[in-house]
């Protein structure tokens, strides 16, 4: 479970980067975001380093409302222990069968409850943090403009969920290095296509 706590990129994760680089090596921002984890700080520089404008572009900036859920007392245990724990007394033996029984959103909030401290983000926490930073780029993009946010997995499905729940998110998550993108126009997010990692797709 790697919410809050961080780590180094696997040589996996650094060849993941390089590839989402080469996916957006023409695009143009106006600014770019990474969160407060040293993972997507990394991420974030390794993509940067395949843009094909990278010296005509801002610095990044660290934006830690984007940064992944977190798990609070399960930060850094196994994921599959850990999410059979969470869904026991659901009937639910993993984190699949939580979100595609219940959902996402509830499985923050039973996350949070089986958490002997409380710790980890409930739902209501959770979505105040990520509302607050569609609030930080509305404030700081000029329209049509367009900006690079380096997240992590979880929050991506979690978004694209809320604003597109057609999405199947449930049986196919974000891929490592997957770009989604988004058109943002105040309090509306339209889901314009989502995981695209192949060299076929649009981006």
């Amino acid at each position: 479970m790697q919410g809050w706590c961080d780590s180094p990129l696997t040589q996996k994760g650094i060849i993941d980067a390089h590839k989402a680089g080469a996916h957006l090596a023409d695009k143009d921002f106006a600014n770019i975001y990474h969160s407060d984890t040293m993972r997507a700080q990394n991420t974030c520089k390794i993509i940067m380093s395949e843009n094909q404008l990278a010296a005509d572009l801002p610095q990044p900036v660290t934006l830690s409302n984007f940064r992944e859920q977190s798990y609070g007392y399960f930060e850094g245990n196994d994921s599959n222990q850990t999410w059979l724990m969470v869904g026991a007394t659901r009937q639910c033996r993993n984190y699949e069968e939580i979100i595609t029984r219940y959902s996402i959103n509830d499985s923050r909030d039973f996350m949070k409850e089986t958490d002997p401290f409380n710790d980890a983000e409930n739902n209501a926490e959770y979505w105040k943090r990520i509302d607050a930073g569609f609030d930080y780029l509305n404030a700081h993009q000029a329209p049509g403009s367009n900006a690079l946010v380096v997240s992590h997995g979880t929050t991506i499905r979690s978004i694209v969920s809320r604003f597109a729940p057609e999405i199947d998110v449930v049986s196919v998550g974000p891929k490592n290095g997957s770009v989604t993108k988004m058109i943002v126009t105040g309090k509306k997010v339209e889901i314009v296509y989502f995981n695209h990692y192949l060299d076929t797709q649009e981006y």
